[in-house]
C-alpha cells in the first residue's frame, strides 16, 4: 500500500519496502536509479500557551499571542559555540537536523573524512519559506535607526535562503548538488523531488533534502496578522489549530526543521544501510489563481495527485493514507478535501490526519516534518491524532 504526504498542488508518495535491511530487489524504476530513504532528523517543538514578555519579545500588543515554539533548544555538538552566536535559529534548526539525520545514518563526521566516502556525489538541497528574517529585520532596524554602517556584515549571506543549504554542505564537505529552493510551504516537498531527481538520474548518491523555517519574532508574527491568516484564540491556545474543524479560524504558526537522507538503493545496499522507506515520487502543479488562497474546487490538487499516481505506476485504491497538508485555514482545508474526493472518487478506505493539528504551520519546514510523520507512520503501523476537532465539516474522508 502506499502513502501520500502533504497535499496542496505538491505531493510526494512513499512505500514500505517489502525486504528493508536486506536490501529492495529493484535497483532501476522506469529505467531511473530507484531512491531510498535511510535516515531523518528534525528539531522539535510544541504549540505552548502565550508569548511572555521574558521570552523573545513582548507579544502582549499583538492581537495574536502565541505559537507553536521549540521550547529548549540545544546545537551543543552539532554547532561551534562562536557560529551559534551568529544564526538565525532557521539555520541552527537546519544544520541540528540535517547533521543528526547524516549522524543517526552513519554518516558521521569520523566516516565522511574516510576516503571510501566520496563526497562529490553526496549533495545538500534545503530550502526555506521565507529565509532567515531575524538578521533582515535587525539590518533595516540598524539602518533606520543608525545609519547603513552600523549594519552587520553577516547581514546579507544570513538572510539569503541558500545559506542553510550552504552551511550544512560546509560543515559536512558535502560536494555534490547543492542549493536552495523556495516555494513556500511547499518548500521541503520541492527539495525532495529535486533531490530525489538528482540521485535517480545518477548525479548523486545521497542527497541531504528538506526545509527549515523560524518566524516567531515581531516583524513575521505582525505580518501573518495582518493578512488575516492566523488564528485569533488567545484565550485556548493549545486549541487553535484546528485542520477540518467546521469553526477553524486560521492556522497557528511554527517553527523547526525536517530533512531526509535520501540515497540510491544501490550505494545503500552496498554499504549496508537500513532502507527504512522507498521514496516512489512527487509531483507538483500550479492553479494560478491567488496568492494565498486554493481554488475552491481543489481542481489542480486532484491533478497532482492523479499525474503522481500515474508517474509511479500507483492505483488509487493503493493508497490507504494521506498526511494532509491541512493548514486550518478556512479555505485551504475545503479546498484539499474536494481535491482529495476528485482524485480518489471512493474514499471509504483512507485514513487522513493532519500534523499541523499537533504542532502548528512550520511554513518550508511542513513538508518535511510531515514526510517524516507519514516515514514514522508506514513503519510503526500508528498514526497521531488530528487534534481539536469538534464539529467536523462535511466529508466522508475518515480523520484520524
Amino acid at each position: 500500500m502506499g502513502s501520500i504526504s502533504c497535499l496542496s498542488s505538491y505531493g510526494l508518495i512513499f512505500k514500505k519496502g517489502k525486504e528493508s535491511r536486506n536490501g529492495p530487489s529493484m535497483f532501476q524504476y522506469n529505467g531511473l536509479k530507484a531512491v531510498e530513504i535511510t535516515h531523518l532528523g528534525l528539531a522539535r517543538f510544541e504549540i505552548k500557551g502565550l508569548i511572555p514578555s521574558s521570552d523573545r519579545f513582548d507579544a502582549l500588543e499583538y492581537s495574536v499571542r502565541f505559537a507553536g515554539k521549540i521550547r529548549d533548544f540545544s546545537s551543543k555538538g552539532y554547532i561551534d559555540r562562536k557560529i551559534d552566536q551568529r544564526l538565525d535559529n532557521t539555520w541552527k534548526y537546519c544544520l541540528v537536523a540535517g547533521k543528526r539525520a547524516l549522524d543517526d545514518d552513519g554518516f558521521g563526521k569520523e566516516v565522511l573524512e574516510t576516503l571510501q566516502m566520496d563526497k562529490t556525489r553526496m549533495g545538500v538541497v534545503v530550502g526555506s519559506g521565507v529565509g532567515a528574517m531575524t538578521p533582515f529585520s535587525n539590518g533595516v532596524e540598524a539602518l533606520v535607526q543608525r545609519g547603513y554602517r552600523k549594519i552587520s556584515p553577516f547581514f546579507v549571506p544570513h538572510s539569503m535562503i541558500s545559506t542553510g543549504t550552504a552551511l550544512l554542505a560546509i560543515h559536512t564537505g558535502l560536494m555534490g548538488p547543492t542549493y536552495s529552493i523556495s516555494a513556500a510551504c511547499a518548500t521541503s516537498n520541492y527539495c525532495f523531488v529535486a533531490a530525489a531527481n538528482h540521485i535517480r538520474r545518477g548525479d548523486a548518491d545521497v542527497m541531504v533534502a528538506g526545509g527549515a523555517d523560524y518566524t516567531i519574532i515581531p516583524v513575521a508574527l505582525g505580518g501573518f496578522t495582518a493578512f488575516r491568516g492566523v488564528s485569533q484564540r488567545n484565550d485556548e491556545p493549545q486549541k487553535a489549530s484546528r485542520p477540518w474543524d467546521k469553526i477553524r479560524d486560521g492556522f497557528v504558526v511554527g517553527e523547526g526543521s525536517g530533512v531526509l537522507v535520501m540515497e540510491s538503493l544501490e550505494h545503500a545496499m552496498k554499504r549496508g544501510a537500513n532502507v527504512i522507506v522507498e521514496y516512489l515520487g512527487g509531483h507538483v502543479t500550479c492553479d494560478a489563481y491567488h496568492v494565498t488562497e486554493p481554488r475552491l474546487d481543489g481542481l489542480r490538487i486532484s491533478s497532482c495527485i492523479i499525474n503522481n499516481l500515474e508517474d509511479v505506476g500507483v492505483v488509487p485504491e493503493e493508497v490507504n493514507y494521506v498526511n494532509g497538508h491541512a493548514t486550518s485555514t478556512i479555505i485551504r482545508d475545503l479546498a484539499e478535501v474536494n481535491g482529495i474526493k476528485k482524485a480518489f472518487k471512493s474514499t471509504s478506505e483512507i485514513i487522513m490526519n493532519s500534523t499541523k493539528s499537533m504542532i502548528g504551520h512550520s511554513l518550508g519546514a511542513a513538508g518535511g516534518l510531515e514526510a517524516i510523520a507519514t516515514i514514522k507512520a508506514i513503519n510503526t503501523g500508528w498514526l497521531h491524532p488530528t487534534i481539536n476537532q469538534y464539529v467536523k465539516i462535511t466529508t466522508k474522508i475518515f480523520i484520524h
